[in-house]
């Protein structure tokens, strides 16, 4: 894939503006080389309203205006999860690369859709999967790239979350908007960490259930079992229904060491040959930048946010792929998809 030349500051525009929209604009100020410069909502008061905040020039808020604008390069994604593929081909049809919060979509169909469309107008999307950028989280893969655990024999994921009823309050829970619940919704950031550490699953079943919130569609608790094309063992854990919610959790266990991820923090690291950065790893004071949404979907940082759209902005000036694309983050909905498939037909599920 071939980028144009390209200025040396990229215009960012927003389409969709609630919550997490907040976050792109954030990193977007702390990006090198980008600005956000566009803003694009059916409220055309809240548009008003984010741009003045942010200090972005307002026109109309509409959509088709913004991506018209030949001073807008990336386009982030941030409308709810269920309506991602409409204004992402839009952008992709503008011409546009695309940022898109998690998930790319809610099914591997519509995600696939997305993919072919970029493909066709040659633009890249990079799926938001900022866990991937925490430093501990990427301390976890250099390990495992380099063998240090030798074998894996177990990896699993846990997201013991807290939501409020209030929370679910609107559409949120709605299967068509958010595509699931604490699997689709919130967990989805654990289970691609986990598919990146230790390769997706070639066989999983799964249970769900709606434990307290039970007015939702969606499931509010499921666990997993899972199996490795490698022969490693695992499980997935999780909920939105627990009080009061503790730190996402990985764990990734083999023969020769293994690793404990707490949200970004690494809290268990034991290998059977010792390193001499082991200790500097174990006591390192740079990891939890990121922020933790185990208790409140806000309680986030931008800095992970901030991290991946300055390597997509990087990415198109030095004309490579950005490091997280599309085709890696089909995989977390590919393996979402097939847990739900699991738990309604109440049997183990290949994946391809």
């Amino acid at each position: 894939m071939t980028t144009p030349s390209l200025p040396s500051t990229l215009g960012i525009g927003i389409v969709g503006l609630g919550m997490i929209a907040d976050f792109h604009a954030q990193a977007i100020a702390q990006v090198r080389g980008a600005r956000l410069v566009g803003v694009a909502s059916r409220d055309a008061g809240k548009a008003r309203s984010f741009a003045d905040k942010h200090h972005v020039e307002f026109s109309t808020g509409r959509l088709e205006e913004m991506l018209a604008r030949t001073d807008i390069h990336i386009v982030c994604i941030t409308t709810s999860s269920g309506i991602h593929l409409e204004p992402t081909l839009a952008a992709i049809r503008a011409g546009k690369h695309v940022v898109v919060e998690k998930p790319l979509e809610i099914t591997t169909e519509r995600t696939d859709e997305i993919l072919r469309a970029a493909e066709a107008a040659g633009v890249w999307v990079a799926p938001i999967f900022q866990g991937r950028f925490g430093n501990g989280a990427r301390t976890v893969k250099a390990a495992i790239d380099q063998g240090r655990l030798g074998r894996l024999i177990l990896a699993s994921a846990y997201i013991k979350w807290h939501r409020t009823a209030q929370y679910y309050s609107g559409t949120r829970g709605m299967m068509t908007i958010d595509g699931g619940g604490a699997l689709m919704a919130q967990g989805i950031h654990a289970i691609d960490l986990l598919q990146w550490f230790a390769g997706m699953p070639s066989e999983v079943f799964c249970w769900s259930t709606r434990r307290v919130h039970t007015g939702i569609e969606s499931e509010d608790t499921a666990t997993a079992a899972l199996k490795f094309s490698s022969g490693a063992l695992g499980t997935i854990e999780g909920s939105t229904a627990v009080w009061p919610g503790w730190q996402r959790r990985l764990e990734i266990c083999g023969e020769h060491g293994s690793i404990a991820l707490e949200d970004d923090f690494i809290t268990r690291w034991e290998f059977r040959e010792a390193k001499a950065e082991d200790e500097q790893i174990r006591a390192a004071k740079d990891q939890g930048a990121l922020g933790s949404g185990a208790s409140a979907p806000n309680a986030i940082s931008f800095i992970g946010h901030q991290r991946q759209i300055q390597d997509v902005v990087d990415a198109l000036h030095e004309g490579r792929a950005p490091a997280l694309d599309g085709q890696e983050g089909r995989k977390a909905v590919a393996l979402v998809r097939a847990l739900y498939d699991s738990a309604a037909r109440g049997v183990a599920v290949t994946l391809g």
